[in-house]
């Protein structure tokens, strides 16, 4: 019988742990609890994918009110991949939030931190889960609102000022979001996602869905960060506590860019939106541009973190071009991208909790000589690095291979040519790092053993074996991307 509600668990249980957080009111309580709780949504999260990879589509009613009547969870291929990603990261992050936790934020608030990491976690594997457009809204918002109270949380005063920029640009994109959602409510008269598509058709081409397209659009671009609504993004993750940058890094925009996904090849399948509107020439310009200034202005950037979360800009860039290639092979391409990079920028960001741990900093020339003083911690720099630059045998090869296959199918070489271009800017920044980590002395009168401690190094090697891992066999994951990028393209 369990086995039946694991979809509403799925939400329920993080949802409820938070309050519980509350009334507890003791940080390594608390952590425990929260530690628990994120291991249970990993379990819960494998175990509803290969439902449905075995069986097919899951729908699940709320309280038996049948659909469209009803709230739905519906959950496909690509949903519960999704719904991997976030409990995975949710759960490799929690071992790590120990210690970087408890130097990071002040005793008093520790308690209320993993209350609000438990209201995030829920928002978003709800995302991933739900069939209904306004419950979609919903659970965004209980992502949002904890995000910002996340990100507030970090000690340099400029976290507050990140926190409410993103809290401003949060809220116009949710507003556009929700417009959107009304004007599609007020033509169809439902605000399920399978009924909507089988509506739409019909009413695809009067003006009022077309809005509706545009205001959806612009809405999640703020949300996922897509160039040019991306300027909430850079002090959000730079001056926030270290773990709330690996969470949102690895798991927000991710979600973004799900229900973008969502709205094109799910709500508007039936819609050539491609093909009758500008829409998708916009994006993919908007995508191109982003891969090469995200890149361009990360290089200059001496905060670390800062120059990864600009890479993030172009990484946004890399999955939506994949998207907007309408096609199996470039959408498969995104959505394992969409895997990969959150491998990927968790690791890198951990490294920098390590760092900061230890120096205090995360500023590049705090960093001279800090190879032979952490060799674990900058090794595992090195080989995410080296996997966000898309170096064979690691994850980012696989996602750009996939990228530039979809573009010359459909002969658009000048945009394979960009992928490799815009590439090999990652590689400047991150031989910045790696070139004074490496190549510089260590300074006189440094500690020279400060390698970060188990509980933090542990997960950090985890996510970078990871991107080493699925970067050799990728089979598992490519399989998964290609079955869902042929159910949503509606190819058998």
């Amino acid at each position: 019988m369990i086995a039946a509600h694991l979809p509403i668990l799925q939400v329920v249980i993080p949802l409820l742990a938070a309050p519980i957080l509350v009334i507890v009111r003791h940080g390594r309580t608390a952590w425990a609890a929260a530690t628990l709780v994120t291991w249970v949504t990993l379990l819960i999260a494998i175990a509803l994918l290969m439902q449905v990879t075995e069986t097919g589509p899951i729908s699940y009613a709320i309280g038996n009110w049948s659909p469209p009547w009803g709230i739905e969870y519906r959950l496909d291929r690509l949903g519960a991949l999704l719904l991997v990603i976030i409990a995975a990261i949710g759960s490799v992050v929690m071992p790590f939030a120990r210690t970087s936790v408890e130097r990071e934020i002040s005793a008093d608030r520790i308690y209320l931190f993993y209350a609000m990491y438990m209201l995030c976690l829920t928002g978003l594997l709800g995302i991933a889960i739900t069939g209904d457009a306004f419950n979609l809204f919903v659970f965004l918002e209980i992502s949002s609102l904890s995000s910002y109270v996340l990100i507030s949380l970090g000690r340099d005063r400029r976290a507050l000022t990140a926190a409410f920029r993103y809290l401003i640009m949060g809220t116009i994109g949710a507003t556009f979001y929700i417009i959107g959602v009304g004007l599609m409510y007020m033509m169809t008269g439902t605000l399920n996602m399978a009924d909507l598509a089988d509506l739409l058709p019909a009413v695809a081409e009067t003006r009022t869905i077309q809005v509706a397209l545009a205001f959806l659009t612009v809405g999640i671009g703020l949300k996922l960060a897509l160039f040019p609504l991306h300027l909430w993004l850079p002090n959000a993750y730079a001056y926030a506590p270290s773990v709330v940058t690996v969470f949102l890094a690895a798991t927000a925009t991710k979600v973004a860019i799900y229900v973008l996904v969502r709205i094109f090849f799910t709500i508007f399948g039936a819609v050539p939106v491609f093909d009758q509107t500008a829409i998708g020439h916009v994006l993919l310009g908007f995508a191109v541009v982003g891969m090469f200034a995200g890149s361009a202005v990360a290089i200059y950037q001496d905060n670390v973190k800062r120059a990864l979360a600009y890479s993030s800009v172009a990484q946004v860039g890399y999955i939506t071009l994949g998207m907007t290639l309408a096609s199996v092979t470039g959408l498969a391409g995104g959505i394992i991208h969409l895997f990969n990079h959150a491998l990927m920028k968790g690791a890198l960001f951990m490294v920098m909790g390590c760092v900061f741990l230890r120096l205090g900093s995360v500023d590049i020339h705090a960093m001279e000589g800090l190879g032979r003083r952490m060799p674990f911690t900058m090794a595992a720099f090195v080989i995410a690095g080296l996997s966000l630059i898309g170096v064979p045998l690691t994850v980012g090869f696989i996602s750009k291979w996939y990228l530039i296959q979809a573009a010359l199918e459909i002969g658009w070489w000048p945009i394979a040519i960009a992928i490799l271009a815009s590439s090999l800017l990652a590689v400047i920044y991150v031989w910045r790092v790696v070139e004074v980590a490496y190549f510089r002395p260590v300074p006189e009168g440094a500690a020279t053993d400060i390698e970060a401690p188990v509980d933090m190094l542990v997960p950090t090697l985890l996510l970078t074996g990871a991107c080493v891992y699925f970067g050799i066999d990728a089979s598992r994951t490519l399989d998964v991307a290609v079955s869902a990028a042929r159910a949503l393209m509606g190819t058998p």
